[in-house]
C-alpha cells in the first residue's frame, strides 16, 4: 500500500506536537503552533469546524485522514480523540525524533519542551512498590488523589517508603499538568481538585508499570510502532496504550507540570461509564503484561485489535 503521508520532506532531528480537537483553534493550540523548534499536526474529525485552520502547522482534515488509509479510519471510527494516531502516522511520516502528544485545553508555560528528558540519561527520584503498578500523583503533595488508570483495587494500599535516587534512560516523558489533574472520574467526584504540584518531586519514576496520558506526554520516535491510542476500550485508550510499551521495557519519568488545564466540558458520570472496563480490568491487565506482553490481545476488542494492526502496517518499513 501507498504510504500517501511521505509526500512531506524529511527533517533530521524533528520535533512534532500532536493533538486532536473538535473545537475551533483555542488558546492552547495557538500557544503550541507558534513554538520555536516544534512542528505543529492538529487532526481533525467529523465535529471540527471546517474552516479550522494553522498558521504555521499542519491540519489533518477527516478527507486527509480517509485518503491516507481508508481501512484504518474505518477501523478506528469518528468523533473520538483517537483520531489522534493518524497525527502519530504523519509524524513519523516526517521523520519526528520526538514527539509531543497534547490536548486543546491544556496551556503550555513558557518553558514547554525546553527541558526534555527523552532519549537521555538521568537520575531521578526513583520508587520501589511490590504492587503491580505504580501512581506517580500519589508521590506529590496531593497524596490523596490518583492517576487516571490506576488500579481502584490498588489505591489505598499505595506505600512510597521506598525512595531513592537513580540512574535511569528516559524513552517517555509524562510530564503533569497544574490546573484540572488527569484523575479517574470516582477521584474527581470525590475530591475536585485543582492542583499546583510541587516541581521539586520531579522527575521520578519506578520499577513497576504506571499510567501515563496522551495530554502532555513526549515519547521517542522508536516507540511509535507499538504506541497506539486504543479504539473501542473508552477512557482507557491512552492508558492501556502506556501500560503495553512500558511492559515491552520503555521506560517512562514523570515530569513536573508543564501546562496548566483548563478542562473542556465533561459529564462526570458519562466519563465514569466510559471508564469502567479500566476499572474492571486494569489490574489483571498490568499483572498479565507483567508475565507476557502479547497478552494485551486478550484484553482488546476486534475492531480495537484490527486497528492496531493497521496501524503497525505503516511501520513495516521502517
Amino acid at each position: 500500500m501507498e504510504n500517501k503521508g511521505r509526500r512531506f520532506s524529511s527533517e533530521k532531528k524533528m520535533k512534532v506536537i500532536v493533538a486532536t480537537s473538535i473545537n475551533p483553534v483555542t488558546e492552547a493550540i495557538q500557544r503550541f503552533d507558534s513554538l520555536d523548534g516544534w512542528h505543529l499536526i492538529v487532526v481533525g474529525d467529523k465535529k471540527t469546524p471546517r474552516d479550522y485552520s494553522l498558521k504555521r502547522g499542519t491540519y489533518i482534515a477527516p478527507e486527509m485522514q480517509e485518503a491516507y488509509d481508508r481501512e484504518l479510519s474505518d477501523a478506528i471510527g469518528w468523533n473520538c480523540i483517537m483520531r489522534r494516531n493518524f497525527g502519530l502516522l504523519w509524524a513519523h511520516d516526517l521523520g519526528a525524533q520526538i514527539v509531543a502528544l497534547v490536548d486543546d485545553d491544556n496551556i503550555p508555560y513558557p518553558d514547554w519542551g525546553k527541558d526534555l528528558m527523552v532519549g537521555k540519561t538521568l537520575e531521578v527520584n526513583y520508587y520501589e512498590t511490590d504492587l503491580p503498578a505504580f501512581d506517580p500523583l500519589g508521590a506529590t503533595n496531593y497524596r490523596n488523589i490518583w492517576h487516571r488508570g490506576f488500579p481502584l483495587q490498588l489505591v489505598a494500599q499505595r506505600d512510597y517508603s521506598r525512595r531513592y535516587r537513580k540512574t535511569v534512560r528516559v524513552d517517555i516523558q509524562a510530564d503533569l499538568w497544574n490546573g484540572d489533574p488527569d484523575i479517574d472520574a470516582i477521584c474527581r467526584m470525590e475530591h475536585s481538585p485543582y492542583c499546583t504540584f510541587d516541581p521539586a518531586v520531579f522527575p521520578m519514576a519506578s520499577n513497576r508499570l504506571s499510567p501515563f496520558d496522551s495530554q502532555n506526554t513526549f515519547i521517542s520516535a522508536e516507540i511509535l510502532r507499538n504506541y497506539f491510542v486504543f479504539p473501542h476500550i473508552g477512557r482507557m485508550d491512552d492508558i492501556w496504550a502506556s501500560y503495553y510499551v512500558q511492559a515491552l521495557g520503555f521506560q517512562v519519568a514523570y515530569g513536573k507540570p508543564s501546562v496548566i488545564q483548563k478542562r473542556n466540558e465533561h459529564d462526570p458520570v458519562q466519563d465514569m461509564k466510559n471508564e469502567y472496563g479500566g476499572y474492571e480490568q486494569n489490574l489483571r491487565l498490568v499483572e498479565d503484561l507483567a508475565v507476557d506482553t502479547e497478552r494485551i490481545w486478550w484484553y482488546l476488542p476486534a475492531r480495537s485489535a484490527r486497528a492496531f494492526m493497521l496501524y503497525r502496517r505503516h511501520f513495516n518499513n521502517a
